[in-house]
């Protein structure tokens, strides 16, 4: 079962104005894609998504010619293999960083349906879990900047579908920021969770600036108030109140999580399977973790594909936290390029697919629809 042939899919479709969300790094305008598909000598087909880094032909491109060269003819069962081969020639030294972990995720993802494949079992079984309910909470690109009272209109709307969890979009000023949080912890009352993500778009003092209102509205956490490199800014953060930092959408391989972990600043990891380096680098981070009693909640990116293979990932760790469920309005990445990748149950959770492997099929006319458009997607 040796690897023949290796594709990048670049993918796009522009939002319209009612599906736009404002949030702290800007208004979408757009959403992209980048599928990985790997095909072995022996015609069994895998499917992954590198994360778009907000320049997928590049990532695309990086897939088709550099890593497509490294690991051609390679056991697609060898994912380790496959791995330290790219570490050793992109990531190790003069090569693309943040990129190359992207395009590895991809190609790392598509390997592991395709194990799946070739032995009959799901995903979260080839790694040791079971079919057990995950918590999920309402995120992805929704509850963004809005005036409190349609915002908390919104979220009545999350609770009645059944999440007991969602996350608030916060980084606009601390002011308005506070003044939303704390609508929604009225509107919903106390049983709900209420999780806030910053986008890297706070300074100190905005984060001390808000923080006691946090405190103060039960946040359970506060996610990415700085850029994933500001290690002081977080290490002051810590301090400003009880509510605990988040990270890690933005930290790629294990060996910058283990920098997390070492800082004590952020407890709450995220590792987002279409980024840090695919599923046989978050298993490693997930284990790290483990050893210093913290949870993971995986950040999930935009297909059908990162989210099943998250839910299949949360049903086989032990630190497992929540899955993150995208509830934007408009996602058709979510709703035509792939079959449902995961079913909310009454009691606000989820179970990973029973299909071998990812147990999600893609439509390939769909990507021929839906060519890359360049561009930024944030304006």
């Amino acid at each position: 079962m040796r690897i023949a042939d290796v594709r990048a899919f670049p993918i796009s479709f522009p939002l319209p104005e009612d599906g736009q969300v404002t949030l702290g790094i800007g208004r979408t305008v757009k959403r992209d894609a980048v599928l990985v598909k790997v095909t072995t000598d022996d015609g069994l087909v895998g499917w992954g998504e590198a994360h778009a880094g907000r320049s997928p032909g590049a990532i695309a491109r990086l897939v088709e010619t550099t890593l497509k060269a490294l690991v051609m003819g390679m056991d697609a069962a060898d994912v380790s293999g496959v791995g330290a081969r790219i570490y050793k020639m992109q990531l190790a030294s003069h090569g693309m960083g943040a990129a190359a972990a992207m395009a590895m995720s991809g190609l790392d993802m598509a390997l592991w349906d395709i194990r799946g494949k070739a032995v009959g079992w799901p995903l979260y079984r080839l790694l040791g879990g079971s079919a057990r309910a995950v918590p999920a909470y309402a995120g992805g690109i929704s509850l963004g900047y809005q005036p409190p009272d349609e915002l908390v209109e919104e979220a009545h709307g999350m609770v009645a579908r059944g999440y007991r969890a969602l996350k608030l979009r916060i980084g606009d000023t601390a002011a308005l920021d506070g003044a939303r949080v704390a609508a929604v912890r009225r509107g919903l009352g106390a049983d709900v969770a209420i999780l806030t993500d910053a986008n890297t778009a706070y300074s100190l003092a905005d984060a001390r600036a808000v923080m006691p209102v946090l405190d103060a509205n039960a946040v359970a956490w506060l996610e990415e108030p700085f850029p994933a490199h500001d290690h002081r800014s977080y290490a002051e953060a810590r301090r400003f109140g009880t509510v605990p930092l988040a990270a890690g959408e933005n930290h790629y391989t294990r060996y910058e999580f283990a920098r997390l972990v070492e800082d004590r600043s952020i407890t709450i990891l995220q590792p987002d399977l279409s980024k840090c380096g695919g599923i046989t680098e978050g298993l490693r981070i997930a284990a790290l973790a483990s050893a210093w009693r913290l949870p993971i909640n995986p950040h999930t990116s935009v297909t059908g594909l990162n989210m099943a293979a998250s839910v299949h990932f949360l049903a086989a760790i032990e630190n497992g936290g929540y899955f993150e469920a995208d509830t934007a309005k408009v996602n058709l990445f979510r709703d035509r390029l792939c079959s449902d990748a995961f079913t909310l149950e009454v009691d606000g959770t989820v179970r990973p697919l029973e299909g071998p492997g990812l147990g999600v099929e893609i439509d390939e006319d769909f990507l021929a629809a839906h060519p890359l458009i360049d561009g930024p997607g944030y304006v």
